[in-house]
């Protein structure tokens, strides 16, 4: 008999909720799949009811609310809301934990990281990323960047989202040291709740 582990997000926008709904089950997926206390099921990532650029009442509020369906909750905030994410995750007074996932500048620079991914997409621009996935990190505008990477086949960037969310290696995408921070605090997490 399996355990089940649903998570629970809030996020920014609404590529935010489609990006990291997707890499955080698969990520979960990933940190239980070796539990040698329980069988575990990931299951899809549910998204909260408002967006974190919200006031803290509303996000907290909404964070209650996920908390009744969820085991463990993620709040997250580009690097300019970065205190937003913090004072939240201090503040919840929740049982279940909130983690912080916050990227050093926007979490388009996340989906830089692979470039393998880009690679078996026709028509990218693969030539743009840095040799080193931790060096997205350092990339100014990741919004501008990414769309100058994704394919121009007059589909909009935003439509790239899943597709990497799904396919972009989680070793690579570890290599980024506030992805790799977010998934320690998640695997601290985890042994806290006792699925590892």
């Amino acid at each position: 008999m399996s355990r089940p582990l649903v998570p629970g997000l809030i996020a920014e926008g609404e590529t935010d909720e489609v990006f990291l709904g997707v890499v955080i089950s698969r990520q979960l997926r990933e940190l239980t799949a070796q539990s040698s206390r329980c069988a575990v099921d990931v299951e899809s990532t549910e998204i909260g009811a408002c967006r974190s650029i919200y006031d803290h009442g509303r996000m907290t509020g909404a964070l209650r609310e996920l908390a009744s369906d969820c085991h463990l909750l993620f709040v997250h905030n580009d690097h300019r809301e970065r205190d937003k994410a913090d004072r939240v995750v201090r503040d919840s007074g929740l049982p279940t934990p909130v983690i912080a996932l916050v990227p050093v500048q926007e979490t388009e620079a996340w989906l830089l990281a692979d470039a393998g991914v880009w690679r078996r997409l026709s028509g990218s621009d693969h030539g743009r990323l840095p040799a080193r996935p931790r060096d997205v990190e350092k990339i100014a505008d990741p919004k501008k960047t990414l769309a100058e990477v994704a394919p121009r086949r007059g589909k909009p960037v935003r439509d790239y989202f899943e597709y990497i969310a799904r396919n972009i290696d989680l070793d690579v995408l570890a290599q980024v040291p506030a992805y790799a921070d977010w998934v320690s605090d998640a695997r601290n997490a985890l042994k806290g709740l006792g699925y590892l």
